[in-house]
């Protein structure tokens, strides 16, 4: 392995054993909608695809099934490398009959590398892993690498909505967005990141309140 990959920003890749379904959709739903190795196929097949947004961490998959089946003009990709939570997506889609969703289940870093330049309308990231402890905010998924890579596959005027419940982790978001210089946040008052946005769909996670705050939502926009 390359001695200079960066750290990886999760944590474990499997829980408990996946359900019967969730399984045998992973042998099957899966190889048909996975990404890099079909990225250019969706690309190609949904030229009436209006966007094209992503989803960093989708954990469960609720939100971003929800977006799917509110948009289906856009085409959604979505990475994940903790499996039971790509089997769950994979669920949602299915039950749904969703087929404007693509999945790299994997790390998203892997994915970015294929897109070409200003390709994105949209990406979510929420409530990614905090790192709560000093000697691990490195591993903190956002940060000056990242905001590199999207900088350079968001097209002018794309949203980048981040999302915690960790109030340090909102801070030191904060900070390293507005010192990259390449994104803008709208924000006028405290009701702009405290109160949901709109279109916000909550999850499971979300929910379950294991954070130091109430939920943060920071929306940038691409200069």
């Amino acid at each position: 392995m390359d001695g200079h990959r960066p750290l990886r920003s999760f944590g474990r890749i499997r829980s408990r054993v996946i359900k019967p379904r969730q399984a045998a959709l992973m042998e099957t739903l899966l190889p048909e909608i996975r990404l890099p190795a079909t990225l250019f196929q969706p690309l190609s097949l949904r030229p009436e695809s209006d966007a094209v947004w992503l989803e960093i961490g989708f954990g469960g998959g609720e939100h971003m099934a929800a977006q799917a089946a509110r948009h289906p003009e856009a085409l959604i990709l979505g990475a994940e490398p903790f499996q039971n939570g790509v089997a769950s997506a994979l669920r949602h889609l299915d039950d749904q009959g969703l087929n404007n969703v693509r999945l790299h289940d994997g790390d998203v870093r892997d994915l970015i590398g294929c897109l070409p330049k200003a390709c994105l309308d949209r990406v979510f990231i929420l409530f990614p892993d905090p790192w709560p402890k000093a000697r691990h905010h490195k591993r903190r998924l956002l940060n000056p690498d990242l905001l590199d890579d999207l900088a350079r596959v968001m097209k002018p005027g794309a949203h980048l909505r981040f999302a915690t419940d960790w109030a340090d982790y909102a801070d030191w978001t904060l900070e390293r967005v507005l010192a990259d210089g390449r994104f803008d946040w709208p924000a006028q008052t405290a009701a702009d990141w405290r109160t949901p946005p709109a279109d916000h769909i909550t999850t499971r996670y979300e929910e379950k309140r294991l954070g130091d705050c109430d939920p943060v939502f920071l929306d940038f926009i691409r200069r």
